[in-house]
């Protein structure tokens, strides 16, 4: 009960990555995040092995993934 309001609950950093990049792309990636595993030779996999050791960075991942989900549902609800 104590993750029911939290949108990274069950999530894969996999996932959240994998999400942002179809929504915003590498290089828009790179510049909301500026960390070297999104804009130089870009990878799933690299930005994976970054972010699970580097725990700044992968607050700071998901917080632009919380933002991104918020900013999906805000337009949803306008365009209702």
């Amino acid at each position: 009960m104590k993750q029911r309001h939290n949108p990274l609950h069950g999530l894969t950093l996999e996932t959240i990555v994998t999400a942002l990049v179809a929504h915003y792309g590498w290089d828009e990636l790179a510049e909301r995040i500026p960390i070297r595993c999104f804009s130089t030779d870009p990878s799933i996999i690299s930005s994976l092995k970054f972010l699970r050791k580097t725990p700044w960075a992968r607050d700071k991942v998901e917080g632009l993934y919380g933002f991104m989900l918020r900013d999906i549902n805000r337009v949803a609800k306008r365009d209702d």
